[in-house]
């Protein structure tokens, strides 16, 4: 069959999003559907249906060769099953099988969200050109991937490169996960928000108590709200140092909500790293905001996909 399209799925706690993606990249048809959370898995899977079903009702659909999902995690790729923490009606849920179904019968690829923005940002944004790479989304959670060796590596689930779950304070707070002193108890939106509530910070007359507020504090000088996010920069810091020595990695590219903070992020952040990334190998690790945006999910997925179509193809030859 020939492929001059992929179709991609974004999948997280708010919304489901599709696409018909081609080989540069472009996103030439778009579905989207709300996120039933809260309702049972099969009400969740009619919503990504629904989105399949605009795309498969296109002209495009019949050159179209493969399926690219990014889901929020975990995700097992090995068993095409998905535990997203924010959709509790999938718990193993069988989503590589499902939409293989609704899509006759086309190859699946399914990736974590991080892995799949981690693959955006390689083939289109702020890792390219770079062979080894971290790519991050600093959040709600904090998710994260690798480039190693010019590929995207996924791991065997789907899930390597988690750095949230790397612990950078042995007696820090207990993480949801079950560990202790995570990357993502210290570093998420909500947890900078948090602490900075936790240590004196008040909001304004809007009673607004996100990060993007604590963030706009700390521009104006407020002394908690600069610390929180500065306690935040020393987690990634301790986080990308430790990927760094471990794999050889050269960019570290941070996206997510919290990154819109700027350099109220960046600046502690490089300075943080500093003191780290001591070793020779790693101390000219650069740190780049991911450029993305909101399409990161969906072109991570179709990035994926074509991944997996231009395997088949060199098997061919």
């Amino acid at each position: 069959m020939h492929t001059d399209f992929v179709a991609a799925l974004d999948i997280g706690g708010t919304k489901i999003a599709g696409a018909l993606v081609d080989a540069d990249g472009r996103l030439l048809l778009r579905a989207q559907r709300p996120t039933p959370a809260h309702e049972d898995g099969d009400t969740v899977m009619r919503a990504a249906e629904a989105v399949l079903a605009e795309l498969t009702a296109s002209p495009l659909w019949e050159r179209t060769g493969a399926v690219g999902i990014g889901s929020a995690g975990p995700v097992d790729a090995s068993a095409g099953t998905v535990s997203p923490v924010n959709i509790p009606g999938w718990r193993g849920f069988p989503l590589v099988e499902r939409v293989r179904a609704a899509t006759g019968g086309l190859d699946v690829q399914l990736v974590g969200d991080g892995v799949a923005m981690t693959a955006a940002e390689h083939w289109l944004g702020a890792a390219r050109g770079h062979d080894n790479a971290l790519c991050m989304v600093v959040s709600t959670g904090v998710g994260g991937g690798l480039v190693l060796g010019g590929k995207l590596h996924p791991g065997p689930t789907g899930n390597a490169g988690h750095i949230g779950h790397i612990s950078v304070d042995l007696d820090g707070d207990p993480c949801p996960c079950g560990a202790r002193g995570c990357v993502e108890r210290i570093a998420s939106g909500p947890n900078i928000a948090r602490r900075a509530l936790d240590n004196g910070w008040r909001p304004g007359p809007d009673g607004d108590t996100s990060a993007a507020a604590v963030a706009s504090a700390a521009r104006s000088g407020d002394p908690v709200a600069v610390a929180s996010f500065a306690r935040a920069a020393q987690a990634l810091a301790a986080g990308i140092a430790a990927t760094a020595t471990l794999v050889e990695i050269d960019i570290a590219v941070i996206g997510g909500g919290v990154a819109g903070a700027g350099d109220v992020l960046f600046a502690p952040l490089r300075r943080s790293l500093r003191d780290y990334a001591t070793l020779s190998f790693v101390q000219n690790l650069t740190v780049a905001p991911a450029l993305m945006g909101t399409d990161a999910g969906l072109v991570g997925a179709a990035a994926a996909a074509w991944g997996t179509r231009s395997e088949e193809a060199a098997l061919l030859k």
